[in-house]
């Protein structure tokens, strides 16, 4: 009988999934910004400006998996390519395919363990779709590590930058010269920029595939300024000096504002994981205590209640202490 609870558990996890992919499906196709795209193609071809040539794409893809079969399965999986575009930025030599075949292998283990404790199903459903959630945390988190790191080394790239162009050396020499003199992970990212410029990419296209494979602010400032000033003119050596500056200042701000609200930020970590430690923990030495909990019906209202009263008062505490700069 545990088995078809498991299918049971499995078939709603599914739904609720496809559910979710269906929602922004509908939403994406008429709002968002592939139908923008699309939209604007269409104006450009009534109005001419179409050519009939196609397109043809000098860089080198990915593949989201080494088996062929598993390739093609993924491909048309909608949104997959956003999956795959957080694995590059986060730096984790990590395919698509083994992020969520590591996905189902923890929710399956999760709802096997689960299943030893006298909790229901639903209960045991919710637990292991929060376990299954953390390989995808995992990512996430070591993007932004990753993004931190990078933003760290930006001013001094930028500064070694603006001496190759006061040199006398060409932009792409200077893309060249950091990837050769600093670590990774710029060095790698302004690598890319310089082998796709070799290759043949125009700049301003290898630019913009640098800022879409960093998705950093300080990056972005980089790259727009560098096209405006091959549009415009002027002394790029002394732009790239003024950004760097800029982005020392920004973070020397922002390191004051998380010493700031440190304090904060440890009280919302203390406050949010103390009720599901003291719980487990009761779960443990006691699990008769907080069985009407989730046997009674009036119990699990109030888990209901506290569950929905706690993501409000963590959404209020992250709010407060997220201090943008």
């Amino acid at each position: 009988m545990d088995y078809f609870y498991y299918l049971f558990g499995t078939l709603i996890f599914i739904a609720v999934v496809l559910f979710i992919e269906g929602a922004y499906l509908t939403w994406n196709s008429s709002k968002g910004p592939e139908a923008e795209r699309i939209a604007r193609r269409l104006r450009n071809m009534s109005a001419g400006a179409h050519n009939g040539e196609q397109e043809i794409s000098i860089i080198k893809q990915r593949l989201l998996s080494q088996s062929p079969a598993m390739q093609r399965l993924l491909l048309r999986i909608p949104r997959i390519s956003a999956l795959d575009r957080l694995l590059q930025q986060s730096g984790l030599p990590w395919s698509v395919s083994m992020l969520l075949g590591l996905i189902t292998l923890v929710y399956f283990i999760a709802l096997f363990a689960s299943s030893y404790f006298a909790m229901p199903l639903i209960v045991q459903l919710a637990a292991a779709s929060g376990a299954a959630a953390l390989p995808y945390f995992y990512v996430k988190r070591a993007k932004g590590k990753r993004l931190i790191r990078i933003e760290q080394q930006l001013p001094d790239a930028l500064d070694l930058m603006g001496r190759a162009l006061r040199a006398g050396h060409a932009f792409p020499t200077a893309l060249k010269m950091i990837s050769d003199e600093m670590s990774n992970p710029i060095a790698g990212e302004f690598s890319i920029a310089f082998d796709e410029v070799n290759f043949g990419i125009a700049v301003p296209d290898a630019l913009m595939n640098l800022a879409t494979r960093v998705p950093s602010t300080d990056l972005r400032y980089f790259v727009i300024a560098v096209l405006i000033q091959r549009e415009t003119g002027g002394n790029l050596a002394e732009l790239l000096a003024n950004i760097s500056n800029i982005i020392r200042a920004r973070i020397k701000l922002l390191g004051q504002v998380r010493v700031l609200s440190a304090e904060g930020r440890m009280s919302a970590w203390i406050l949010s994981l103390l009720p599901f430690g003291a719980g487990l923990m009761m779960q443990f030495v006691n699990p008769e205590f907080l069985a009407v909990l989730y046997t009674d019906p009036s119990g699990q209202k109030m888990l209901m209640v506290a569950g929905v009263m706690m993501v409000f008062g963590i959404l209020v505490m992250r709010k407060i202490i997220r201090i943008r700069v």
